[in-house]
């Protein structure tokens, strides 16, 4: 487990074992992704006197940090909206299931015996999770269904994860009602620190999403990687199968989500907003 020695002298402790309306503000930005106070307010039962008093607090304490809100299409006059997310600091008041002894471990692993080593430990890890939530998504028989089961999964074991129908990425073909997919967004990672040093693990446990799920994934963006969010785009065709007009969806499965569309997952907080 991560080692919280002084947690008690640092302002994020409050945060750490959820004590407090402001252990609130945070843990609800953790879980929804870059909010605005209204929606934060709203959710809290707060007045928006108050939030804000919050809010500002957060960020005195290098907690939460606010960002200019992302908009598609034309905006309306006015100044654009601000939302407010969480930073590493504030992620770190969470408790993680981490430490320093893990990541020397892999960092070991990976000089004696290569990255392939790692990625079959990363592998066995996710192995267990997969065993444990295969009965789970088995009882889902629309693949939305499915994935909605594997997010509420995921939030049992602190990954604070949702579920929902997500826009259509690249080229679709027009009329088919699975060409947008699926989303799953996790809001938080246990392992995020020691992910950002070995990818492996995010890629061992996309893998597993997709064997799960019974159909093509791919991770869009993640935590470890310093996004907001890990975003992972379901498909709407099971493995080796595609669509009713026997189309394949690109920008998908088959190319690379251009960056463009990645930073505003980033900076929106997922497309599930």
């Amino acid at each position: 487990m991560k080692n919280v020695r002084g947690l008690a002298a640092d302002p994020g402790a409050q945060l750490a074992s959820e004590r407090g309306t402001r252990g609130q503000v945070a843990r609800l930005i953790l879980e929804l992704g870059p909010s605005t106070a209204g929606t934060l307010g709203g959710r809290l039962g707060l007045t928006p006197a108050a939030i804000r008093r919050h809010l500002d607090s957060l960020i005195a304490e290098g907690l939460i940090e606010t960002r200019t809100a992302r908009t598609y299409g034309n905006r309306g006059r006015g100044r654009p909206a601000k939302v407010f997310v969480i930073t590493d600091a504030g992620r770190s008041a969470f408790e993680h299931a981490y430490d320093d002894l893990a990541t020397s471990a892999l960092r070991f692993l990976a000089e004696t015996a290569g990255s392939e080593a790692v990625a079959d430990f990363a592998r066995r890890q996710v192995a267990d999770l997969e065993h444990r939530y295969a009965p789970v998504l088995a009882n889902g028989t629309t693949l939305a269904e499915r994935v909605d089961a594997l997010a509420q999964a995921l939030s049992a074991d602190g990954y604070a994860a949702s579920a929902g129908p997500a826009p259509a990425i690249g080229p679709q073909v027009i009329g088919s009602p699975a060409a947008g997919g699926e989303q799953l967004c996790q809001h938080h990672c246990p392992v995020a620190h020691v992910a950002a040093e070995f990818p492996q693990l995010c890629e061992a446990e996309t893998e597993a999403f997709g064997r799960l799920l019974g159909t093509p994934v791919q991770r869009l963006a993640t935590i470890a990687h310093g996004d907001g969010i890990c975003t992972t785009h379901v498909t709407g065709h099971p493995h080796g199968k595609s669509g009713a007009t026997g189309a394949v969806v690109p920008g998908v499965t088959n190319e690379v989500v251009p960056e463009e569309t990645l930073e505003g997952i980033a900076e929106s907080g997922g497309l599930l907003k």
